[in-house]
Formats: structure tokens, sequence, C-alpha cells
């Protein structure tokens, strides 16, 4: 093998970067933000980032049931889900560039081509755009603000599409300086009952097409059911050529949270430590971290909330909305059971039955008219019966629809995203957006300011008056309708102090009926539970105690 470039700078940062194999959706991210938790709990600065192989430029414009749900950042990017488990078990914000896609790095090396940047040379996979994956894979790194960057390669190790992206990994391990980075592959071993055993060929073939692409992993991560017996590590450790104690065991976990300490268990982090030659960091400091497991394990109260939204069929759809509860409800101690309904399937005539029983009701966000009149019957159930509601987005945006025609009696009230000729518009289209044709990236998008009216029921769960939350989308409540809402008994308790823009709604006199334009979930995290999730869920406890 030839000698390292000589002329390459030394990195400000260690780079590891996580393959996959064998199978999607082995878990990639959650191990990549648990080697992240533990180096974090040691006392290093670390990030993730995210590249993904499909050519869409983000995933806005991806349908929920085809990518799960877009995560978006506070500088504005749309983004992977998986970026949220990396802010959920880190407790840091992310943003634009930790999520690159093919997509993105084909539009700028093009965009450059369009503009002479290349003098007329012939644009190239090799060099030009294996040079962009580079350039942004270092980005991060060169900041100064990171002691080790993780990078999940998208995708499986074979596939067409990532090809790209594991080709510059091999010429940046050949670039940077020895134990600079290293190489995490994760993979599969499938056990069959029938021979009641398990299998390693699947994990032999993955890391010789890593191997033929010019890559050798320096630790082996393999998913499995069942304890991998010593003798089955060293064969694998001998036929994949990596050290046996580079051989990590990663068994089905009762919940991602306890990925970090089954890790550290293996020795992942000690692991990495040793082949980067990272300097200092101390023993992890879990003490909050299982904390956290303990109250999440250990339930001393129980709720039933529907979760009604029009994508539930695929749990990843509300993703960071399910893991806001399960950060909610250890905080108060408290096991929240998630009943997805399908708004599409509920009607004023068997809205009773389908909510029958629940403590608490979230309408999600969502597009489209597809289920909207049925999130209307469940607001207004709810609104009637006073079952604690929390809506989000297109959530908040059903609840002023359904006070304006129940309550203010306004016929024919709707959002014109619904209905563009509706006689009273009380949720109409941003004047912002009116002009824009373009899908893609376009919408309200990322972190703003709000001002929460004073001893609201929002104010009281933040704890403060002044918040930032983040936002994606189109519409916007009419403030035409304002004083006629405030005189009906709904209020508008949160407020953008530039734009006047209403962030949030709710009725006064109702136990817990509060809807916010933005998206809370994003920024629930194991650390930090969201403030608005807390209040949901304890005033979910206090109804079902108060049924009993």
């Amino acid at each position: 093998m030839p000698d390292r470039n000589p002329t390459s700078a030394a990195p400000t940062a260690k780079y590891i970067f996580v393959t996959g194999g064998v199978t999607s959706s082995l878990g990639k991210g959650i191990i990549s933000a648990s080697l992240a938790k533990l180096l974090q709990a040691r006392g290093f600065r670390v990030t993730i980032q995210k590249f993904d192989p499909y050519i869409n430029i983000d995933p806005g414009t991806l349908n929920p049931y085809e990518h799960g749900e877009c995560f978006v950042t506070d500088d504005g990017a749309e983004t992977d889900l998986d970026l949220g488990h990396y802010e959920r078990f880190l407790n840091t914000p992310t943003s634009q560039a930790n999520n690159v896609t093919t997509g993105r790095i084909y539009d700028h090396v093009i965009t450059k081509e369009r503009e002479g940047a290349y003098l007329g040379k012939t644009v190239q996979v090799v060099p030009h755009i294996t040079d962009e994956i580079k350039r942004r894979m270092l980005l991060l790194g060169e900041t100064g603000q990171f002691d080790v960057v993780i990078t999940e390669i998208g995708g499986s190790i074979g596939d067409i599409e990532s090809l790209p992206f594991v080709e510059s990994v091999r010429q940046l391990r050949w670039e940077l300086p020895e134990s600079s980075s290293l190489v995490i592959h994760l993979t599969l071993l499938p056990y069959l009952k029938a021979a009641g055993e398990l299998k390693t060929k699947p994990t032999q073939h993955s890391v010789r097409d890593l191997r033929s692409a010019g890559l050798q992993p320096d630790i082996l991560v393999c998913r499995s059911e069942h304890p991998i017996p010593p003798e089955m590590r060293r064969k694998i450790a001998l036929f994949c050529n990596v050290n046996i104690n580079s051989v990590i065991e990663s068994l089905d976990a009762d919940t991602i949270y306890s990925v970090p300490l089954l890790m550290l268990k293996e020795h992942l982090d000690e692991r990495v430590i040793k082949k980067l030659r990272l300097n200092g960091g101390t023993h992890p400091d879990l003490e909050g971290w299982k904390d956290f497991l303990g109250r999440l394990k250990n339930p001393t109260e129980e709720v039933t909330i529907a979760l009604v939204g029009k994508y539930v069929e695929l749990p990843d759809a509300y993703k960071s909305i399910n893991e806001a509860f399960v950060h909610a409800g250890a905080q108060n101690e408290c096991k929240v059971h998630l009943r997805s309904i399908q708004s599409e399937h509920i009607t004023a005539e068997n809205v009773a039955q389908l909510l029958h029983g629940v403590d608490g009701v979230l309408v999600a966000p969502g597009f489209g008219e597809r289920g909207f009149e049925g999130k209307i019957a469940a607001v207004k159930y709810v609104r009637e019966n006073k079952i604690p509601f929390f809506g989000i987005c297109l959530g908040m945006q059903v609840a002023v629809v359904e006070f304006a025609r129940h309550v203010l009696g306004l016929e024919g009230a709707n959002s014109t995203e619904m209905d563009p000729m509706s006689p009273n518009p009380v949720i109409s289209m941003m004047e912002a957006q009116k002009a824009i044709t373009q899908k893609g990236g376009t919408m309200r998008l990322g972190a703003y300011d709000c001002e929460l009216r004073r001893n609201s029921k929002a104010a009281k769960a933040y704890g403060r008056n002044h918040i930032s939350e983040r936002h994606r989308h189109r519409y916007e409540f009419n403030n035409d309708y304002l004083q006629q809402f405030e005189n009906g008994g709904m209020v508008a308790s949160g407020t953008n102090p530039d734009t006047g823009l209403v962030e949030v709604v709710e009725i006064p006199n109702h136990p817990w009926f509060v809807a916010g334009q933005f998206h809370p979930e994003l920024k629930s995290t194991v650390q930090n539970p969201h403030p608005l999730f807390v209040r949901f869920v304890k005033a979910a406890i206090q109804r079902h105690k108060n049924e009993l």
C-alpha cells in the first residue's frame, strides 16, 4: 500500500465512519448516537453527521410513508430522522452541515460546472463528486469545535448509490494521518430457528464486499437476537480480519435508550479510544442517563393517549412525537401507552367509541385534506368532554377551525389549504408563501421566537415567557379573526414578536387544551424533556386519577 498523502494537514478532529451491511434498518443511527453518548460522557466534544445516498436534495419533499418524519433543525434544514436520535442522545443541536444527500452533492458540483469553476475539465464522479463528499465529511471537524466526528453512511454496502460515499471514505483514510480515523461496520447475525444457531456467513460476505471497495473495518458491531458465543466471535474475527475484542455484540434492547449501556458493557468506547489514540477522557459519567432509564422502566403511573394522525400506519412518521412521550413519561414516572388512530376513520358517529378510555388526545402534524374532518371530530369531542388535548402544527389549525365552526358559529370556516374558497378562512396561507412555486425547502422553517402570555398554560409549562421553537408550515392563523376567538374563549397565548403570527392557542377554562403552530417534539431530549409534553402527560395523569 502506498504511503499516506504527505501533503495532508493534521486534522483538527478524529473521524469515525459507520457503515452497514446485510440489510437496512439495523440501527446505524442508534449505534452512532450511543457511541457518541459514551464519548461525550467521557468529556469529549462529539458530533454526528448523516450522509444519505438518495438523489433528493433533502427529505422535505418525501412522503412520510416513504421515509418517516422529516426532522427540522434550528437553522431551517429539513433532514433525515436520524438527526433526531443524535439530538435526543447528545442534547446538542444539529444543523445544515449534519445531513448531506447525494442530491445535494450533485447539485453543488453541477452548479459549479455551470459557473465554469472546473475550467473546461470533464466533470466526473472521481474526483469531482468524491472531492465534494470528502470536503463535506471534514467540514465539521475543521471548525475546531469537536474532538470526534462520527459519520453515518446511509444504505447498505453493495448498494450502487452508496459507492461514491464508500470510495470517499477510502480516499480519506489514505489522506488522513494514521490513528485519525476508523471504520465501524454494522452487520447482522441471523438466527436460524430450525438449526438452532446464529449464522456468520452474511457478516463474512458483507465484510468481503466492504473490503472489495477498499475499506477494512476496524470494529464490527454484530446485531443479534441471541448472545454471541466466544468461539463464534473468534470465527468472525478470523474470517473478517479484525481483532477478537473488536467484535462487538449488539443484542436487541427493550428500549433504544438502553443501547449506550449495552455498548459500554461491550467496551465499544474503549476500543475506539485506543484505536484513535484519543488523549484524556475520564470514566463515562452516565448517572443522569441511568436515572432516566430507572424512571422509564419503573413507572408509578400509567396513562393512555390517543395519537390522531394520517400516517399512523408507519411509526417512524411520528418518531419525534413518540420519543417525546417517552421523555415526558419518564419525567412524570409514568408509562405512556400510545393508541394510534387513523384520522381518516374518525366520524362524528364513532368518535366516542374510538376515543373511549383515553386520558388525552394529541392531534399530529400533516398536510392535505385527507383525514382533516376526522381530526375536527376528535377535537370537538375532547373539547366538549374536557379531555386533555395537545395540537401540533396542523393540530393547532384543526383546533382553530373546529372552534370557529362549533363555538363561534362561523359558517364554512376552514383552512384555505382544504378549501381555498372558504367564506371564513380562519387559517390562511402565509403572505410570504403565496408567490412560492418550488416545494423543497421553502416553507417557514427553523427556529423562531415566541412571546407567551403571562400566566397562560403554556407560560406556566415553560416557566418563562420568551421561547424559541422550530417550525415547518405554510399556513397560519388569520389574525382578522383574532378578536372573535378571544371573545369566544380561545386565546392566543403565544405570538411571534416580529410578525404577530399566532404561535399558541389555548382554552383557559379547559383542564388542558393547548396547541402550537411549531413542532415542540423536535426539541425534546433525554436530558431536557419538552415542557409542553411534560405538562400534557401530567394533565392526562390527573384525568386518569379523576376517572378512577
